[in-house]
This record gives structure tokens, sequence and C-alpha cells, in this order.
């Protein structure tokens, strides 16, 4: 577009907050009130899981969380943009209930920042598969979208078709860690014809909320048997849920089905 049409432009369709849509200066992002009520996550996070971590922590050293160190996860290493919580969780839960497509741009930028740690020029993106039945109902697979668009900031493949949800499972917003296991296990398996496209490869599996991290440890588990290198795991938000470890947020979020 020339220049010269630019800003005539801004001012007739000013770029607007993503959270609540008042003129901001740049796209896809927060004005301050919402900016101050999004819990953004910052380096110091356990590298397994992504949740934050309390206290002096050396981010060099790798550092995990108590639950992570007593059961270490299925995956190598974990990261998440947001915790789900407060302005994060209404614009999440618009995102994948409310068909605020428009979001998914700058949840892929905030989880590219997010992921640096986890990136290499050899990622091969995986999302997290929906059940047939659920993506008829959605008619998307959000994290497919997100999947998507990160690979493009990345400059990566991404391979959206790789892993399939075997069978429908249950919502999993009351239950127990133990019940979440149980739930999604062998849910999730390579495609019959697309899996293949990771026989090799470093996987990195893209989901929108991560809980208990069941869903991850089924993708991950269905990823090696597909022939993945290697796997780690990335969320645009991560629950902190009580009785996992040293972190802030202690208490369960019940609209979080991950």
């Amino acid at each position: 577009m020339p220049l010269a049409l630019q800003n005539p432009l801004k001012l007739l369709f000013p770029d607007q907050c993503v959270a609540c849509g008042v003129p901001v200066q740049a796209p896809l992002g927060l004005c301050g009130s919402c900016w101050k009520d999004t819990p953004f996550l910052g380096p110091d996070v356990c590298d397994a899981c992504g949740v934050p971590l309390l206290g002096q922590v050396d981010v060099g050293e790798r550092p995990h969380c108590d639950a992570c160190m007593i059961a270490p996860r299925a995956w190598a290493r974990g990261r998440a943009a947001l915790e789900y919580r407060d302005t994060a969780r209404r614009i999440i839960l618009g995102f994948k209930h409310g068909d605020r497509l428009d979001l998914a741009p700058a949840f892929a930028q905030w989880m590219a920042r997010a992921g640096t740690p986890l990136f290499a020029p050899d990622l091969c993106l995986v999302p997290v598969p929906l059940h047939w039945r659920r993506r008829v109902m959605r008619r998307f697979n959000q994290s497919a979208l997100l999947a998507q668009r990160l690979a493009t900031i990345w400059g990566v493949d991404c391979a959206p078709e790789a892993l399939v949800r075997t069978r429908a499972t249950r919502a999993q917003e009351r239950m127990t860690a133990a019940e979440r296991a149980a739930n999604l296990d062998h849910a999730i398996a390579p495609h019959p014809r697309h899996g293949a496209a990771l026989k090799g490869r470093s996987v990195l599996l893209i989901d929108d909320v991560m809980t208990s991290g069941a869903t991850f440890t089924a993708a991950t588990e269905a990823a090696l048997a597909a022939g993945a290198a290697h796997v780690s795991v990335l969320a645009l938000a991560r629950v902190a849920l009580a009785g996992e470890g040293p972190y802030f947020g202690l208490e369960r979020i019940p609209d979080a089905k991950r």
C-alpha cells in the first residue's frame, strides 16, 4: 500500500487493543490497562513445563519445578506465553469458543517470543489434534491455527495432520491429574498416512492451554511412536494447579480443558 494512503486509513481504522478494542499505536497490541492485567510469563520458569518459579533463578541451569523433578515429563522441554488467568483467560476463551480467530496472529507472536529457547531451524511444529466430532462442532482446531501462524513467523515446517485423535475424550475441567491421564490414555496416535512426516524430526507440539500436561503427554507418546527424534512442547497459556510445585496461581481454573 502506498505510504500516502496509510496515515488516512490509520485515522479511519486505527489499530485496536486485541483484548478490549480501544485504539492502540501498534497492531496486535494491548492497551495499557489490558497489558497490566495480562500475565505474561518471563524467563524464570520451569524448563520442562513452563510454570513460573518463585525466587531468584539462574535460567542458564534449566531449572525444574518440584513436580517435574519428582515425575519427569514425557517431553524434553516446555514453555508457555501466558498464565491462564485474568485477561489472558478471557481472550483465550473468546478465541476457543467465541470465534475470535482475529486473535491468532497476536497469540502466535507471543508464543514465538516465549518459545525462543525451544527454537531450532529444523523444527517441525505439530498441533495437538481435535477429535473430528469436536472439530465439526468448533469448525476449526485452534491449536492448528496457532501452529501454522507460528511456523510462518519462524520459517519452519508445520505438520498439522501428523497426529490424530483415535477416540473422543470427556471434557476435563473437573478432573484430577490422574483422571486426565486416564482420559487421554491412547487417545492420540500417529496419523496412518501423515505420521511418517515426524520420523527423525525435532518436534515441537503446540496447544492452546496446558493444565496437568496429560494432553501433551499423550501427544508426545504418539510423536515418539511416529519416530520423532526429540519432542518439546509450547502452549499459549499455562494453568497453575495447587500441589504441582512452587509457583504462582495456586487455584484450579475450571474452564481449562487441557
